[in-house]
């Protein structure tokens, strides 16, 4: 794929130069809010950006740079886990995070969010997996199980 290949010439260029943690953040910024003006791009991902502009691959930049992002964090061993509460809830993120390091062996990164059609509880990705401790999945669950014992559908 053309994004892992300009990424990973991306996170080789950083690490010699040693700004991949000021990169990474930046391109962060720019995928979270790519509304805002970014102000003045670090030199490496400036190198980057002129490189897909004289390939005709702008189009590509958003591919790009969440390849980079995942392979800047691998490259770091750094886990990305993602925690969807119905309000915040610091306290749920700090003692997760602890867990979440003590489980895995390595540095966790987590991104929470709020969603209030949760209803209640919280959902938790690492990787592949998938917890999901809310109250809308016990509802559907309810209305399954509801479903398949009085052969209709409601």
């Amino acid at each position: 794929m053309i994004a892992s290949r300009y990424a990973s010439a991306l996170l080789r260029y950083t690490q010699e130069t040693g700004g991949g943690e000021r990169v990474c953040a930046q391109v962060r910024r720019l995928l979270e809010h790519p509304q805002e003006n970014p102000g003045p791009l670090e030199p490496e991902l400036e190198r980057l950006v002129r490189l897909l502009v004289k390939n005709g691959r702008l189009e590509d930049v958003r591919f790009v740079f969440r390849s980079f992002i995942a392979m800047y964090y691998r490259s770091r061993g750094i886990q990305v886990a993602r925690l969807t509460t119905v309000v915040p809830a610091r306290e749920l993120e700090r003692r997760l995070k602890g867990i979440l390091e003590k489980q895995l062996g390595c540095e966790v990164l987590l991104e929470a969010s709020v969603d209030p059609d949760l209803l209640g509880g919280f959902t938790l990705e690492v990787g592949d997996y998938l917890l999901d401790g809310s109250v809308r999945r016990q509802i559907e669950t309810i209305r399954r199980q509801f479903v398949i014992s009085n052969n209709r559908i409601v």
